[in-house]
């Protein structure tokens, strides 16, 4: 590690440090007895820098994203992993070294760099319209062969999507169609937004472009039935903040929580915006209608985790410890009709559900968490050690927890059929195992977390620690292509 990272260790040492090398394994080692039924690829994604970074204060938000796939099937998981070669990641290829400075910024970037693309593809994975896609939301999707992982380039879906989108489309369970949105769609730290549907085949059919309150990251959003949710949070963007030597992405608590709420299909100029104090939250679990009143699940916290104020001071970290809250939005009282009510009491983050339920009431929600109650600071933002399903019915917390040392990733819900009822299939999740200095795919039967997985897959290796992961279930009218992704010994790409 050389002087320019030891403003952020944490991010160059352990499981956070880059894994340098791509690989083919056609059968991994099985501990337990994979389900049969359970056939398809789960993809992961998260920052695995090609090259030590420029700056002194590089975030570990900003590195490229590598893309891990786990194909499984007839009791068999084969992996491959592969960067996503980005054009960031192929003019820094090309030069031997590091280009952009964090998030691109032009104080720190080689002139090289200057007005070239800087995205990442590092945040989170889609399965839609037959395509893969690694997202990152400063830039347009960037799609991925969903069996070699060959890098085929971001997407403008026929010029519609132009600057960026979200790391967190939402799919409607009965339309199939995809809702996305994406902040500051017209230039950097601008408070404007942009919301949009896409059918099937990934045609963009809808476009509504808005004014915030004011100009701020926004993660993620909500879709139910019948409305979408924009959060607006005061973690705030500012080029003028910037140009004072001060953070461009900062948490400014003289601020005020927004929530706009659209009814879908209608006019942006019908959005009508809720209120609250200051608050943040990253992800949403799952939203829905209940008559005249709109319930969210989201992980919340006081602050922005792992971000500086706007002087560049550090947060507190009890104030960043996210935790499982409902949002309770009155649609016959835009403004103050807007309640926030915890409803458990240990620091969690990275919500999934059964998507066959999204924008739905759903029963069961899953969600990584630290056994105990505790803060955690900025070096263990994604570093929990447990997983655990919360029963919405009756307020019952199920858990399963790790050898001391080790880290579970974000659960991803498989169901056990089309037909099953919701809750009923797997959790996938890859553990980083502390002692052993490699990983695991681990798979839980969802409705028996407590007991332990019934199946681990064992890496050879580790697969750094990451943000977020998508199912793509095998289509049965193609089980020869399904074969290929779990046998293809194709050579290393370029």
């Amino acid at each position: 590690m050389n002087a320019k990272t030891q403003t952020n260790p944490h991010f160059f040492t352990g499981n956070y440090a880059p894994l340098r090398e791509e690989h083919d394994i056609a059968a991994l080692e099985i501990e337990g007895t994979l389900p049969l039924e359970l056939e398809g690829s789960l993809y992961r994604v998260g920052p695995n820098p090609q090259y030590t970074p420029r700056d002194d204060d590089y975030h570990w938000f900003s590195g490229d994203g590598m893309v891990h796939a786990f194909h499984i099937g007839a009791g068999k998981v084969s992996y491959r992993n592969r960067w996503a070669r980005t054009p960031k990641w192929q003019i820094e290829h090309e030069a031997g070294r590091a280009l952009f400075g964090t998030f691109g910024n032009p104080a720190t970037s080689d002139p090289l760099a200057q007005g070239r693309n800087g995205g990442t593809a590092n945040t989170s994975m889609l399965w839609h319209g037959g395509r893969l896609f690694a997202l990152e939301e400063s830039h347009q999707p960037f799609e991925l062969d969903p069996c070699t992982l060959a890098s085929k380039g971001h997407q403008s879906f026929g010029d519609r999507v132009t600057s960026r989108c979200t790391a967190h489309p939402k799919i409607d369970p009965e339309s199939g169609e995809l809702h996305f949105f994406a902040y500051s769609p017209d230039g950097p730290c601008s408070p404007s937004m942009l919301y949009g549907v896409m059918d099937t085949r990934c045609e963009v059919t809808q476009l509504r472009s808005f004014t915030a309150p004011y100009a701020s990251m926004v993660h993620d959003f909500m879709v139910t039935r019948g409305h979408v949710l924009f959060p607006v949070t005061p973690l705030t963007l500012s080029v003028e903040r910037a140009m004072r030597g001060k953070p461009l992405l900062a948490w400014d608590a003289k601020l005020r929580t927004h929530v706009g709420v659209m009814q879908r299909g209608n006019a942006a100029d019908t959005l009508r915006w809720f209120h609250t104090d200051a608050c943040h939250m990253f992800h949403v679990m799952n939203a829905w209608d209940d008559g005249d009143t709109i319930v969210a699940y989201v992980m919340q916290s006081e602050t922005a985790p792992g971000l500086p104020d706007a002087e560049g001071r550090p947060g507190d970290p009890e104030a960043m410890a996210a935790r499982l809250c409902r949002w309770t939005f009155d649609l016959a009282d835009a403004g103050t009709g807007f309640r926030r009510d915890y409803l458990d009491d240990l620091v969690a983050e990275f919500p999934r559900i059964d998507e066959r339920y999204t924008g739905r009431r759903n029963r069961y929600g899953f969600y990584t968490c630290h056994a105990t109650s505790r803060a955690r600071g900025d070096s263990e933002s994604v570093l929990y050690n447990s997983l655990a399903r919360f029963d919405f019915d009756t307020g019952e917390r199920s858990i399963h927890t790790l050898p001391h040392g080790d880290v579970v990733s974000e659960p991803v819900f498989v169901p056990r059929a089309e037909d099953a009822a919701e809750g009923d299939g797997w959790l996938l999740a890859v553990a980083w195992r502390e002692q052993e200095k490699r990983s695991d795919l681990l798979v839980f039967d969802a409705m028996g977390l407590p007991a332990g997985p019934v199946a681990v897959a064992r890496l050879p290796h580790r697969v750094p620690f990451g943000f977020h992961g998508s199912w793509r279930p095998d289509d049965r009218r193609q089980s020869r292509s399904a074969l290929r992704c779990r046998g293809d010994k194709s050579s290393k790409l370029p």
